[in-house]
């Protein structure tokens, strides 16, 4: 007679039955399946439909490495058909997982994921060749925003509070690194601008959030709204008129790191960056071992799991809200400076494009976990690039197609790739002390 061990998870707080011995029922169970499924029929369908010929070249070096890694040259057709079977045998798997109730590894997403991309890139390169730094480093610059204001949004709802306002935060960030990067000549000083300017908009949020019990996914929503407004009319009747002295900063350049940048493959796509990538390095590490291995992550945790049971000990619950969504703002609004100083030099009217909301998928998708959230904002960035490789390769695919793609691939993961996903569970409820 077999036995079902109970387990703590930390997730749940309480016990749970052993995957091991009793079938779990998630739904990424169910959903994974049926996303690998449609995705696999898009890839056949490009193929059957469209005609390829000669090879495809992937470039692993470029001119200054310190070791120049070969060219990897392959047929374009049969890469293409054999990656599509590997797609199709993992999707395969991930049905036989669904019919027995097991739960989807991780690695099988990540390698469908690989082997889709590979056929796909194979066949639209025929004849041509991908940079794979150029498409891999320019993934991680352009996933810049996403990932600070990722950060942002898993402080801010793992200390209870639903930061809807993340795009509100970008952009007013963007804002206020162009005019203060201008009027200083400091770079620095416009990040640290942009810093203060996400702060504020957590403030207001807090105020509303957390003082007033004002419901936050209005607040957040009001708050993106406003600033859109706001930074509008200041571009046009401020920025604009004095745009030689409010709207001309100068942009980070890329700092090759010694020793490191050298590194074949990987230093070129990690340590070839701006600045401002390198203290992106930073603050996902301190976000992630503060929240998990310090008295203040400790802190911010309970507030949005239990904040009575946090008050019961001792704890100040919308206070520390209140701190946390302030540090969260901050983070978020060193995403905006990217925008103005990285990406272009200067402010332009709705220039994040609605980053916030993809960067609020990626805290979805990555389980209110900073290390997750960043690999989801990565996966975010690499799609808004691949739009810009395929163009380069002369790719007859729709522009229209391209310019829809981060947003197809946000809807995908989050959907499908998810599975069982649980918030803090006192994220968005106000909470009023005793």
């Amino acid at each position: 007679m077999s036995t079902v061990t109970e387990q703590p998870t930390p997730e749940s707080g309480g016990l749970a039955p052993d995957p091991a011995v009793t079938p779990v029922r998630t739904a990424g169970t169910r959903k994974l399946p049926v996303v690998l499924g449609a995705i696999t029929v898009l890839l056949a369908l490009r193929l059957l439909l469209t005609s390829r010929s000669g090879d495809t070249t992937f470039r692993l070096a470029t001119d200054s490495d310190f070791v120049t890694l070969p060219d990897i040259v392959v047929p374009a057709v049969a890469t293409a058909w054999v990656m599509l079977v590997v797609c199709l045998a993992l999707t395969a798997e991930a049905v036989r997982r669904m019919l027995a109730h097991v739960r989807q590894p991780m690695w099988l997403p990540i390698a469908f994921a690989v082997a889709w991309m590979v056929g796909f890139l194979g066949w639209e390169a025929a004849g041509s060749r991908i940079q794979v730094v150029s498409l891999l480093g320019g993934a991680i610059s352009l996933a810049i925003p996403l990932v600070f204001g990722a950060l942002g949004g898993v402080l801010g709802e793992r200390a209870g509070v639903v930061n809807i306002a993340i795009d509100g935060q970008l952009l007013f960030g963007a804002f206020a690194a162009a005019v203060t990067a201008s009027l200083t000549g400091s770079l620095w000083a416009g990040l640290v601008a942009a810093m203060v300017a996400g702060a504020l908009i957590a403030l207001v949020l807090g105020l509303f959030a957390i003082t007033y019990f004002v419901d936050q996914v209005i607040v957040g929503v009001v708050l993106n709204v406003l600033v859109v407004g706001m930074t509008n009319f200041l571009f046009r009747q401020v920025l604009t008129p004095n745009a030689d002295s409010l709207n001309s900063p100068e942009r980070f350049r890329a700092v090759p790191l010694p020793v490191l940048g050298d590194i074949p493959l990987i230093g070129p796509i990690l340590f070839r960056q701006t600045a401002l990538v390198y203290v992106l390095y930073a603050v996902v590490a301190l976000v992630a071992f503060a929240l998990y291995r310090t008295r203040w992550g400790l802190r911010v945790r309970a507030v949005g799991e239990h904040p009575k049971a946090a008050d019961t000990v001792g704890i100040k619950v919308n206070r520390t809200r209140y701190r946390t969504i302030l540090l969260a703002g901050a983070i978020a609004g060193m995403g905006g400076a990217y925008f103005s100083l990285v990406s272009v030099a200067g402010f332009n009217r709705e220039m994040t494009g609605g980053a916030g909301y993809i960067a609020l998928a990626a805290v979805i998708f990555g389980k209110w976990d900073p290390i997750r959230a960043t690999l989801a904002a990565l996966l975010f960035g690499f799609a808004s690039n691949l739009q810009g490789v395929l163009s380069a390769i002369g790719s007859d695919i729709p522009s229209q197609f391209m310019l829809m793609l981060p947003y197809l691939v946000t809807i995908f993961a989050v959907a499908g790739l998810v599975g069982r996903s649980r918030p803090p569970a006192a994220d968005g409820v106000p909470y009023k002390s005793q």
